[in-house]
């Protein structure tokens, strides 16, 4: 017997988002979200790049969901764009970009593919930018709130699994910040390091008064889930000491103690509110109690991992930085840490005391410099080397108790890398952008094995 097989039950999947593969920015009643302004500014994306066309996914879904069940998946991780269900952000519901997803969903369980759906993965419409600036303002989380209901009411007899946000501190922390006009997200240059954190905190909110609102709207009873990238610490080697260091570091690790942790445990983290000082975010009463809602379980966006040891300081611990010849993918972030998916997972049970929340990998893949031969293939096998050690971690999570349950490998195709524009593949399927002709990689055979397996491969 394989030493890395799965429990029987273990969830298998693929991801993606909604901005980054559907393209039909036009039609169906749709209207602009932030993305499509933000690409199309010059100087923004990677070769001007837009998601207009993306992977044209919006009329190849067919196709495409068939290459699913071709792989072998019964789990399939997307989201739904709220300008496509509500134009304006807030009020009339556009039916005809409900029917979209209604096509989607039905086309996903013919094919006997449980849909995961996402309700926001930073494609936020760009009426209410103009009319309050997103995320700066408090009224953003009421607003996600109504689309929720919309997208719930119309959809929870299809859709059982819901998602509320994808990766707060993406849409937040680097889309406003206070140095310079961030380059990967649409936002802007605040004043303060307050005013940033409050964007974040708007976000939580909304990601609390979007559980209740699927739970008030699901026709059915339903599953909850946030999905979060936060900043795993992976300790240098697994002394007592290095441990300890990696908890206490997870605290303060990118935005982790304000945003996973009033999510997860009702509070933030004091080591981190006592670091932000006077820019700590402004917090209403009443704003905790609705931002930790039950879940039924996390998502934990997961690519690399920031190593942390233990020293003789005020802290306790320091963040290494990597040396020089450290390998990564192909993205200038994507060091290969694979051991980061172990830890991310523990840190969820012991750091946050959050034994008792199942856990779903809901990203973890990379980019590649992806070729196509001379004979029309794609040999990715610097992507197979990663998943694999990858997914190895993943199942010693497994094999110590910790309550992983399932995982999306991302992505399914290659599509708009946000910033990166199309110079980024990221996908087990390659997309030639000019004939849309979807060619499946070493990779995707790879994980169809994997997947038959039920184990590592």
């Amino acid at each position: 017997m394989n030493i890395y097989q799965f429990p029987k039950d273990f969830c298998w999947g693929v991801a993606t988002a909604a901005y980054q593969i559907e393209g039909a920015v036009n039609e169906g009643g749709r209207k602009p979200s932030v993305w499509d302004t933000f690409s199309a500014t010059p100087g923004r994306v990677v070769g001007g790049d837009t998601g207009a066309i993306a992977c044209d996914h919006y009329h190849r879904y067919e196709t495409d969901v068939r290459l699913m069940a071709e792989l072998g998946i019964k789990h399939y991780r997307f989201s739904i764009a709220w300008p496509r269900i509500v134009p304006d952000g807030r009020g009339t519901v556009n039916e005809e970009g409900v029917d979209f997803y209604k096509r989607l969903v039905d086309c996903l369980h013919d094919h006997n593919i449980t849909p995961h759906a996402t309700l926001f993965h930073w494609d936020s419409p760009q009426a209410l930018e103009d009319l309050y600036g997103s995320w700066q303002s408090r009224q953003m989380a009421f607003d996600f709130a109504e689309y929720v209901t919309a997208v719930v009411s119309r959809l929870g007899d299809r859709i059982t699994h819901w998602m509320t946000l994808n990766e707060i501190s993406c849409f937040t922390h680097m889309g406003y910040d206070v140095e310079a006009d961030s380059p990967h997200a649409p936002g802007k240059r605040v004043n303060s390091k307050k005013e940033v954190w409050q964007t974040s905190h708007h976000a939580l909110l909304a990601h609390g008064l979007g559980c209740q609102a699927i739970r008030a709207a699901s026709p059915v009873p339903c599953q909850v889930a946030l999905v979060d990238n936060f900043g795993v610490t992976v300790p240098i080697n697994e002394s007592p000491a290095h441990i300890a260091a990696a908890k206490k570091a997870f605290h303060t690790c990118t935005q982790n103690g304000g945003i996973i942790f009033p999510a997860l445990t009702g509070n933030y983290s004091p080591v981190m509110l006592e670091e932000l000082g006077e820019n700590a975010p402004d917090i209403q009463s009443g704003d905790l109690e609705i931002i930790h809602q039950p879940l039924d379980a996390i998502g934990l966006n997961i690519y690399t991992g920031t190593y942390v040891r233990a020293v003789d300081n005020e802290k306790g611990y320091e963040f290494l930085n990597l040396p020089k010849g450290y390998p990564r993918m192909h993205m200038p972030w994507l060091n290969i840490v694979p051991e980061s998916i172990y830890w991310g997972i523990r840190h969820i049970s012991e750091t946050l005391g959050r034994n008792d929340l199942p856990v779903f990998i809901t990203e973890n893949g990379c980019a590649a410099e992806d070729e196509v031969t001379a004979n029309g293939e794609v040999i990715d096998t610097d992507r197979i080397m990663y998943l694999r050690q990858y997914l190895k971690s993943a199942h010693r999570a497994i094999s110590e108790g910790y309550l992983l349950k399932g995982y999306f490998l991302w992505s399914f195709m290659d599509n708009f890398e946000w910033a990166w524009g199309y110079s980024r593949r990221f996908g087990i399927i390659y997309v030639d952008y000019s004939t849309q002709q979807r060619i499946p990689k070493a990779s995707f055979e790879w994980y169809a094995e994997s997947i038959r397996q039920n184990s590592v491969v």
